[in-house]
């Protein structure tokens, strides 16, 4: 097969709702919306890619909306006729065609990816290069309920043996009132599973220089994103400072430019690699080489992606190496319902990695016209 060029784009709109509201440090989420993205190729094969956000355009700016009128208007018609079997070289072109929409170019990447892997009858994770690793270890995020409500929650989920680990959204109260409801669940789990807190960028750099210490000490040893995305020279502060607690970046990694930043900075101890932000799976890949190349291990972060963005983002953290601080592939477990025929499985804290050709989700047709935006 010397090439397959792609004959149709298509998107639609869903809403899914979510099993319990999920807040972050600014916003709170009741449903996902779901851009689902369909390429068809000219022998008949189809590819399948999803564009989502966390809550909407306060995290990175794209609204599922928005990029159902790129993708239609723009990328469509950039990427009819393009050879998915050349989905890299195809992945550059919109990072040139398209810049500033990462969400909307991953998940039209995502498709292509999908339907590579599906004319080739393989995963796609072979097309990477193949798995380190076929069980992906996933941290459960807790929200900005007060304490009993957190700790009820993860005494459920601990009981079930369906996680063993935490990470706690932080940001809406005032700093001395969050540490204070942080420091209550960890006395409450007493170490029955690891803690991890994420910001958001929420504190400046004397609150969190203030308040982190306290957080160590109540067993906290992970804090995801303390500060403003632009403060890195803080950000390196931070981990000269702090001994037991370690930094990761989220939302002042985009690019595998800021990946080399961050790491020449000695900035972060940990980067958090999410498909969407990053423009899709070719470019985050190139993150994790620069994670490697520097030492960092990387953390392999959610949007609140359904299975199919779940098994897109388990093939490619699985066949990464730098992939070493665990994932929080969790969406469709947060999800009240899902558009796969067969969702991702989850054993004892686990996710198993998809085996079949492309990103290995069978699209349930039913459920994406149930959920499908009027």
């Amino acid at each position: 097969m010397t090439a397959l060029r792609v004959t149709a784009l298509e998107t639609r709109l869903l809403d899914i709702p979510l099993v319990r509201p999920h807040r972050f440090s600014v916003a709170t989420m009741h449903t996902q919306g779901v851009l689902l993205i369909r390429l068809v190729t000219e022998d008949g094969i189809v590819g399948w890619g999803e564009g989502v956000v966390p809550g909407g355009p306060w995290w990175g700016g794209e609204s599922v909306e928005g990029m159902a009128a790129l993708i239609e208007h723009h990328l469509a018609p950039l990427v009819v006729g393009q050879d998915v079997l050349r989905p890299e070289a195809l992945a550059r072109r919109l990072e040139k065609l398209a810049a500033g929409a990462p969400f909307a170019r991953a998940g039209v990447e995502m498709a292509v990816w999908d339907a590579a892997g599906r004319a080739q009858d393989v995963p796609v994770s072979q097309l990477l290069g193949g798995l380190h690793c076929d069980r992906l270890p996933v941290t459960w995020a807790l929200g900005t309920e007060p304490a009993e409500i957190v700790v009820e929650e993860a005494r459920r989920l601990l009981a079930e043996g369906r996680h063993r680990s935490f990470k706690l959204k932080m940001g809406t109260l005032p700093a001395a009132e969050d540490v204070a409801r942080v420091c209550a669940v960890g006395a409450a789990l007493d170490d029955a599973a690891p803690l991890a807190v994420d910001l958001n960028g929420a504190w400046d750099e004397y609150t969190a220089r203030r308040w982190l210490p306290a957080l160590a000490d109540a067993g906290i040893h992970l804090a995801e994103q303390p500060l403003p995305a632009a403060n890195l020279a803080g950000l390196a502060r931070l981990c000269r400072q702090l001994n037991s607690v370690a930094v990761m970046a989220d939302e002042s990694l985009w690019t595998p430019a800021d990946a080399l930043r961050l790491a020449t900075a000695h900035a972060v101890d940990i980067l958090a690699l999410k498909i969407g932000k990053s423009g899709g799976l070719s470019a985050t890949r190139r993150i994790a080489a620069v994670a490697e190349a520097a030492g960092l291990n990387c953390y392999g972060g959610t949007t609140i992606e359904t299975s199919l963005g779940t098994a897109a983002s388990a093939q490619l953290f699985g066949a990464l190496p730098a992939v070493r601080a665990g994932t929080e592939l969790f969406g469709p477990l947060l999800l009240a319902d899902d558009i796969a025929a067969e969702p991702v499985t989850y054993e004892a804290g686990k996710l198993l990695v998809t085996s079949g050709p492309g990103f290995g989700i069978t699209i349930d047709e039913e459920k994406v016209a149930k959920y499908a935006r009027r």
